[in-house]
C-alpha cells in the first residue's frame, strides 16, 4: 500500500511521515532536501534555477514511486509527484520565474511520467494557514528557507486548495494543521491516526 502526505512548505509533512512510519511500522520515503544540489541556489536566484530544481524533484519523485510499487511494502511518502506539477511549477511560471518554454517542457515530461505510475492509495493533505506555516518554518531553522516570501507561501496555499478541491485520483484525508497540533500534542496525533485507520479499513 502507498500512503502519501501532501502540503505546503512547513505544514508538517516530514514530521507526520516520521510519526506514522513509527506508529504503523511503515517504510518511510522522504523528500530529497538535504542531498538536493539546487535548493540553496534556487532560493538565492529563483529565476535562474527554477527549471533545474523542478526537473530534479520530478526525477527524484518518479524514481521514488517506481521503487514504492516495486517494493511490495506499505510505504508512506513525504510529498507526491503531483504537487510540483500542479502547484510549484505553475506558480513559478505565473510569477515569471520560469519561462513558458521551460514550463511547457517540464509539463510534457510530467505528463509522460505520471502516465507510467499509479497514484497513492491514500493521500493525506495537511491544510495550514500562512501564519502556521511561517511559525513552523522558523522553528525548524533551515537557513535557505529564511528568504521565503509571505506572498510566495500565500500563492502556493491558493494553488494547493485548488488542487485538493479537484483531486480525484484516490482516497483523500484532509488534516487541519491549525486545529490539530500532532507535533506537540499526542491526543491530536491519536485523532489523526484514528482518521487514517478509518480510511485504510475502507480500502479493503
Amino acid at each position: 500500500m502507498h500512503i502519501a502526505i501532501a502540503g505546503n512548505i512547513g505544514s508538517g509533512k516530514t514530521t507526520l511521515t516520521r510519526l506514522l512510519s513509527k506508529h504503523y511500522n511503515w517504510e518511510a520515503r522522504y523528500e530529497d532536501v538535504d542531498e538536493n544540489p539546487y535548493l540553496n541556489d534556487f532560493y538565492d536566484d529563483m529565476q535562474r534555477w527554477s527549471f533545474n530544481l523542478q526537473i530534479y524533484f520530478l526525477n527524484s519523485r518518479f524514481n521514488q514511486v517506481l521503487e514504492i510499487r516495486k517494493s511490495g511494502n506499505t510505504v508512506i511518502q513525504d510529498r507526491t509527484i503531483y504537487e510540483d506539477a500542479s502547484i510549484f511549477a505553475p506558480n513559478l511560471h505565473a510569477m515569471g520565474l520560469m519561462t513558458t518554454r521551460d514550463f511547457n517542457n517540464y509539463s510534457s515530461l510530467f505528463q509522460l511520467m505520471s502516465s507510467l505510475v499509479e497514484p497513492p492509495d491514500l493521500l493525506i493533505y495537511l491544510r495550514a494557514t500562512v501564519p502556521t506555516l511561517v511559525n513552523q518554518i522558523q522553528k525548524r531553522g533551515r537557513e535557505y528557507e529564511n528568504s521565503i516570501r509571505l506572498d510566495y507561501l500565500k500563492r502556493l496555499n491558493e494553488r494547493y486548495e485548488a488542487w485538493i478541491i479537484s483531486y480525484n485520483l484516490g482516497n483523500l484525508l484532509i488534516v487541519d494543521v491549525d486545529k490539530r497540533n500532532f507535533i506537540d500534542k499526542p491526543e491530536d496525533l491519536s485523532f489523526v491516526i484514528d482518521k487514517i485507520d478509518a480510511e485504510i479499513h475502507g480500502l479493503f
